[in-house]
């Protein structure tokens, strides 16, 4: 099961790279609408492979 109030990767991915100013607050504040839902779900995609990418080279 998903849990959609899970937050904890958005504050982990800020400290991951650099970010433009409206992705900050989209990952700080959350989607507004459709338009930042898309975007948000993008940035969890990308996410979601660097952290993979990470694990792997620590291995």
């Amino acid at each position: 099961m998903t849990n959609w109030d899970d937050n904890d990767w958005q504050k982990e991915f800020l400290d991951m790279k650099s970010h433009s100013p409206s992705d900050v607050r989209l990952l700080m504040q959350g989607a507004k609408g459709f338009k930042d839902a898309w975007r948000l779900g993008s940035l969890h995609e990308e996410y979601k492979r660097i952290k993979k990418q990470a694990e792997q080279q620590q291995q």
